[in-house]
This record gives C-alpha cells, structure tokens and sequence, in this order.
C-alpha cells in the first residue's frame, strides 16, 4: 500500500485522533491535502472538528472531577495553569471560544476550565462554537497553502513530497520548541 492509499483509508481517521489531542499542524497538512485532491477538504473539517471537540470535552470533564487534586501534585505546570486561571477570571467566554488559538496553553486548559468548575453545558456550547470556528479555519489555511503552493509551482503534484517534508520538518521543529519551554 502506497502512502496516498494509506492517507485515503486511514487519513480521516489519524486526523481524529492526532485533532483529539492537538493538531494544529496536522490539520494543516490536511488541508494541503484536500487542495492536491488526496482528501476531501469538508471530510477534513469534519474530523478535526470532531476530533478537537471530543478531546477538549474529555481534558474538561478529567479537570471538573480531577482538577485541583491533580494539579497539586504537577508543580511544574502551576506557571501555565495559573496563566490559564488568571485568563479564565478575567476572560471566561473569550478563553474558552480561543484557548486553541493561544500557543502555549492549548493542551491544559480545557483541563483547568474544568477545574475552574464551569458549568458543562456552558462549555459544552462554547467549545463547540471554538472548536468548529478552528477546524475551518486551519483546515482553509492548509487548503490555501495548496493553492498558493500549485500557483508558484506549476503541477503540485510533482512537489508534494517535498512540501509535506517542509510542514512535517517544521511542525517537529515547533514540537522540539514548545517541549524545550515548557522544560523551562
């Protein structure tokens, strides 16, 4: 099996999953994708969104019976949770609809919101509402990245190894980054 074959059997599915816990990369390799025609650009929306939809309702309801408990123990996360608390004081309904939006905290704070002990049907709506507003717009940049790659290039499709290299290379080096921060 070639890796377009793969891509096209399994592609939604890994999207999911990767999306269920972060993805903003991933996402956009999709979207690349359905521009070159090897993924249906709604498909791709559909499970990004689902995939960070179920993920962020799974991180709330660990933090609403977990939370506090649990972040007693992790001293080495206070610095991002309390930027996350301090947020969600100040900011409740905006944190919640942009907290992907927000590098650095992106992967803890639908954990502290439920912490915070937000209401879940509160959250339930807001992070649908976020949840499908960053499934579209991440999934057209990656679509767009295609259109304007194939607009320089000529026929994408002779350099979409090398592009797909380019955006793996880069999420890794933005991977390496964020862990190389948070070690700090």
């Amino acid at each position: 099996m070639d890796f377009l074959q793969y891509l096209n059997e399994y592609g939604y599915y890994a999207l999911f999953i990767i999306t269920f816990l972060e993805g903003e990369t991933v996402l956009i390799i999709a979207g690349f994708l359905a521009s070159t025609g090897d993924l249906a650009l709604p498909w791709v929306i559909v499970s990004a969104f689902l995939g960070t939809f179920a993920g962020d309702q799974t991180f709330f309801y660990l933090g609403r019976f977990k939370g506090i408990a649990f972040l007693e123990k992790r001293p080495k996360w206070h610095r991002k949770t309390d930027k996350v608390f301090d947020l969600l004081r100040r900011h409740q309904i905006k944190v919640v609809l942009g907290f992907r939006f927000i590098y650095g905290v992106r992967n803890v704070t639908p954990f502290v919101i439920g912490a915070s002990r937000m209401h879940p049907a509160k959250f339930f709506v807001l992070n649908f509402i976020g949840a499908l507003v960053w499934a579209i717009i991440f999934g057209c940049v990656g679509y767009q990245f295609g259109y304007v790659a194939e607009a320089m290039l000529g026929d994408i499709k002779k350099y979409e190894v090398y592009l797909l290299s380019i955006l793996v290379v880069g999420a890794a080096l933005l991977f390496w980054r964020s862990t190389q921060k948070t070690e700090k």
